[in-house]
C-alpha cells in the first residue's frame, strides 16, 4: 500500500467550491481508498491504496469528484516520496526556516521546460523568487503574497500548465500526516 495525498484546487476558497472535510473523507472511502482524512479544511486529503501511477488517480479523483460532489476542480496527486523529496529539494531554507507562511509551492500538472521557467522569471516585478523543480515550483513572497502581482494565474500562463499552492506550513503538515499514514 501506498500513500497518497491529494489537493484540490480552489476548494473552500473565499466561499467557492464548498465541500466539508467530511464529505471529502466520505467520498475518498466511497472509492475504495484506505485511512482516509482531510486536513486543513482547502481541499487536502491523505489516504492509502495500491500501488498505481498518481496520474491515473487524479483522473478517477476529478471525474468522481464531478459526478459524486458536483465539483468540477483539479486534482493534483503525490505519493508520500513524491512529498519527501519535494521538501528535500526545497532551494528556499532559509525561508522555510525563517518566513514559511510566505514560501509556496505549486503542484503542477506537467513540469515546465527552462524557457517557460525563464519567462515566468520575466514576470516578477517585486521581490519575489521562483524556482521550478519538476512538477513543482516554489515562490518566495518576502513582501506578502496578497498584494503580489504573481497571482497562480500568471504562474500558471507562464508555465503553460495548471497547478494549486499551499504555503510552507502546510506542506509541513501534510507531510507529517503523510509519515503517520
Amino acid at each position: 500500500m501506498e500513500t497518497y495525498v491529494a489537493l484540490l484546487r480552489a476548494v473552500n476558497v473565499s466561499g467557492t467550491k464548498r465541500v466539508t472535510a467530511a464529505d471529502l473523507r466520505d467520498f475518498i472511502t466511497a472509492l475504495g481508498f484506505r485511512d482516509g482524512r482531510a486536513l486543513l479544511h482547502s481541499g487536502n486529503l491523505i489516504f492509502r491504496a495500491p500501488a498505481q501511477a498518481p496520474a491515473t488517480i487524479e483522473q478517477r479523483l476529478e471525474r468522481e469528484a464531478a459526478a459524486r460532489l458536483g465539483l468540477q476542480t483539479d486534482i493534483f496527486v503525490r505519493t508520500a516520496g513524491d512529498l519527501e523529496a519535494l521538501v528535500a529539494r526545497n532551494p528556499f531554507t532559509g525561508e522555510a526556516a525563517n518566513d514559511p507562511a510566505h514560501l509556496v509551492v505549486a503542484f503542477l500538472r506537467d513540469a515546465p521546460g527552462a524557457a517557460a521557467e525563464r519567462a515566468l522569471q520575466a514576470k516578477i516585478a517585486g521581490r519575489e523568487a521562483v524556482r521550478c523543480d519538476g512538477r513543482h515550483a516554489y515562490v518566495t513572497y518576502p513582501d506578502g503574497i496578497g498584494e503580489s502581482k504573481l497571482t497562480n494565474a500568471v504562474i500558471e500562463k507562464a508555465l503553460g500548465t495548471r497547478g494549486t499552492a499551499r504555503n510552507w506550513n502546510t506542506v509541513g503538515k501534510l507531510l507529517a500526516a503523510a509519515r503517520s499514514s
